[in-house]
């Protein structure tokens, strides 16, 4: 086992996502995206709709559509809280263009009975998705 590697947990509430070490940790912070590495300080950050990102003890690296939660650091061990979280691969591509379409069409509808806070959580959600899992074809086609 590689001293600079690190304990990983993704949690959600009906299931853990990864549990395992790891030599990087990405992830969208509140504040900003950041990157966790061995022997990171303590931290503690609110996340928002992303993508989160880690490379193994192998070199491999895994990406993960993530649509809120927490990140707790501390003694090279991250422990995330996601809201929910899909991983690229799993990601269905045209489910996730039918709900941006539902989105934008509820917001361009102008109607005053619409939720517009909700469809732009949705849209935001939905593109999120698009954009990791179109991460991973982008990494597929440059290995």
């Amino acid at each position: 086992m590689d001293e600079k590697n690190f304990k990983l947990d993704i949690v959600a509430p009906d299931r853990i996502l990864y549990k395992g070490r790891v030599q990087s940790f990405s992830a969208p912070g509140e504040l900003g995206a950041f990157q966790v590495l061995y022997n990171h300080a303590p931290l503690i950050s609110s996340l928002v709709p992303g993508e989160i990102k880690f490379t193994d003890e192998q070199g491999d690296t895994a990406y993960y559509a993530v649509s809120g939660g927490f990140v707790e650091v501390r003694d090279n061990r991250v422990l995330a809280l996601v809201d929910a979280a899909e991983k690229a691969e799993d990601i269905d591509v045209e489910r996730a263009k039918k709900s941006r379409e539902r989105a934008l069409e509820r917001i361009k509808s102008r109607k005053t009975d619409i939720d517009f806070e909700r469809a732009g959580k949705s849209l935001e959600r939905a593109n999120n998705r698009l954009r990791v899992a179109q991460r991973l074809r982008e990494n597929a086609v440059i290995s």
